[in-house]
């Protein structure tokens, strides 16, 4: 079970201003974030943003919000709720890499009614955060007991990129080596 930029969708989860201002790691999520959002962008990747309650929890930042789609509002945790989302998962779709807030519940119950659905999901670990420790670290361990790969923001470019001679490796790279870990 590989990705590929042709059968993936990146979906990033309510990554919203009130939030992130109760996460611990908060900078680590929307750089990650960004690092897969920019990535996707140039590999074709299929791209998704959602936002969870925007009138109460505030809008994703600008320099995230600007390099994917108009955000999907919702009520529902899991982003299946959402006429939108369901229309960005696609026939073509076979696999969902996650990023996003908070890790125990928009993000496992999307991954779990992914899960369901037969779609193969990748956490972006790194990219996922909830306000307490306890929380995220649970909800990891559910969510790979329950078939979701467990993987980092890195470790996606390179799958989706899959060799250093993709036209847009370097591209890619500097992704990486340009940003502070």
């Amino acid at each position: 079970m590989q990705l590929t930029p042709a059968s993936s969708l990146l979906a990033v989860i309510d990554v919203q201003e009130r939030l992130l201002a109760a996460m611990p790691d908060a900078e680590r999520v929307v750089a990650r974030s960004l690092r897969l959002a920019e990535a996707a962008a140039i590999l074709g990747v299929s791209r998704v943003l959602t936002e969870q309650y925007p009138q109460g929890l505030g809008p994703t930042p600008a320099t995230l919000a600007s390099r994917l789609p108009s955000a999907i509002p919702k009520m529902t945790f899991s982003c299946c709720g959402s006429a939108a989302f369901e229309a960005a998962v696609g026939p073509d779709v076979t696999s969902v890499v996650l990023a996003g807030l908070e890790t125990h519940v928009c993000v496992a119950q999307t991954a779990l009614d992914l899960l369901g659905r037969g779609l193969a999901v990748f956490v972006a670990v790194d990219a996922v955060a909830s306000r307490h420790s306890l929380d995220h670290d649970v909800a990891l361990r559910r969510l790979e007991g329950a078939g979701a790969v467990l993987t980092t923001s890195e470790a996606v470019l390179f799958e989706w990129c899959r060799s250093a001679e993709h036209p847009n490796f370097r591209e890619v790279r500097t992704l990486v080596l340009d940003r502070p870990r």
